[in-house]
């Protein structure tokens, strides 16, 4: 079942060989304007030239931060044990043949793992490593690739790691073992609220055997890493992260609607590839981070609704289904919930509640500049003289952190 879902995630042929040139020295050795990396770290990446849609550097500072101060507070096993056991042990043979063959198309074309030897490639070698030896039962998933990439970009290996741990054991657990079986039961979920939703695009895809496991699988299971933007993967992250699995139902809902939304866009795919075609082939300018943004907040989808659905495509589950099945109430539904269910365990254990404190300093306006003092046609005598005159009855001054010439006592 995991190599048919995985079937979507591999890379057409040209990218699948050892040899690929994306991201090789020749092309960091070619034209200057090709060498020039965007704000994001991608080479030659369409917002290397700042522009009036770009947010400034102290908006994006503020949306990496975010994700740090938001790990700070998950429980963790000590970095000690991550040093010696996980990062510095030798990973299984197996395992490391798979992942050695992955790492050059995760993001080839961007500044960190354009080089073998790199610390993206390397740092992404030890975080996959890291976690078949930190959980030997399931192994390795090609999707936890581009994951583990995106953490990369914002985080050092250790944090990335376990960034990738809660991700795939509180968020979305049952995604990346061998049986994904929850995967399957997100399938059946989408389905149903596409019905619900879209039911024109829904009688579509049944019509033109268009099934959710030939398309849904890339969407989740990478997070949408390898569908959108990289500023709309970055938004849609920061709403994942806070808000949980709901959030990818809503991007995926958002995305059919825009491939498939109008008569004339399913008239357009009569069949099933033209039907998948559309849904690999947005147009970009669909995609752009705001406007994206705003019609995913708009799907109306709440987590009420959503653990509704799954519990009524969880009964209609056959006996019969291969491997095990899967547990929705383990999934947690965002950073709050999260830290609620970690607080609840250390009361459990009798530890003391830790108080949330994610505090993110906003940039500091600029100041006016400093106005100097009117002298003109006027003897420093007269100033002297008025600096030593009589004080002023009154409160006292209070004291400023500056003063000016005129303030001066001598």
């Amino acid at each position: 079942m995991a190599q048919a879902l995985g079937e979507d995630l591999v890379q057409p042929p040209e990218l699948q060989d050892d040899s690929s040139s994306l991201g090789s020295d020749s092309e960091l050795s070619g034209p200057g304007p090709y060498r020039q990396a965007d704000r994001y770290g991608f080479i030659g990446g369409s917002s290397a030239e700042p522009g009036p849609g770009h947010p400034p550097a102290d908006l994006i500072r503020q949306r990496e931060m975010k994700w740090v101060e938001m790990t700070l507070h998950w429980e963790k096993t000590m970095s000690r044990r991550y040093k010696k056991e996980l990062a510095e042990a030798p990973g299984d043979p197996q395992w490391m043949e798979t992942i050695g063959r992955d790492l050059h198309r995760q993001f080839p074309l961007h500044e960190m793992f354009v080089s073998p030897q790199g610390h993206g490639q390397q740092g992404l070698l030890q975080v996959l490593k890291a976690y078949t030896l930190y959980r030997p039962e399931q192994g390795y998933c090609q999707a936890q690739g581009p994951v583990a990439a995106v953490l990369l970009m914002h985080l050092p290996p250790e944090e990335a790691f376990w960034c990738l741990v809660q991700i795939c054991e509180v968020y979305l657990p049952g995604y990346y073992g061998p049986h994904m079986e929850a995967v399957r039961l997100d399938a059946e979920v989408f389905m149903a609220l596409l019905r619900r939703l879209l039911p024109h695009v829904h009688k579509h895809l049944q019509q033109v055997g268009v099934g959710p496991l030939l398309y849904l699988p890339e969407w989740f299971l990478c997070l949408f890493a390898r569908s959108l933007p990289f500023p709309t993967v970055l938004r849609v992250w920061d709403a994942f992260l806070s808000e949980g699995a709901k959030v990818l139902f809503r991007v995926g809902l958002t995305l059919v609607r825009l491939a498939l939304g109008t008569a004339e866009q399913r008239g357009a795919c009569p069949g099933l590839l033209e039907t998948l075609g559309a849904l690999r082939a947005i147009p970009p300018a669909q995609l752009q981070e705001e406007a994206f943004m705003s019609q995913v907040h708009n799907v109306v989808l709440s987590e009420r609704d959503l653990q509704r659905e799954i519990k009524a495509q969880l009964a209609q589950l056959p006996d019969s289904v291969p491997g095990p099945l899967p547990r929705p109430q383990v999934r947690l539904a965002g950073a709050q919930a999260i830290f609620e269910a970690q607080q609840l365990a250390g009361a459990r254990r009798g530890a003391k509640p830790e108080v949330p404190r994610i505090v993110v300093q906003p940039p500091e306006e600029p100041r006016p500049p400093r106005r100097k003092p009117q002298t003109r046609g006027k003897t420093f005598h007269g100033l002297l003289t008025r600096a030593r005159g009589p004080p002023i009855e009154g409160p006292p001054r209070p004291q400023r952190s500056s003063t000016s010439f005129l303030d001066t006592r001598f």
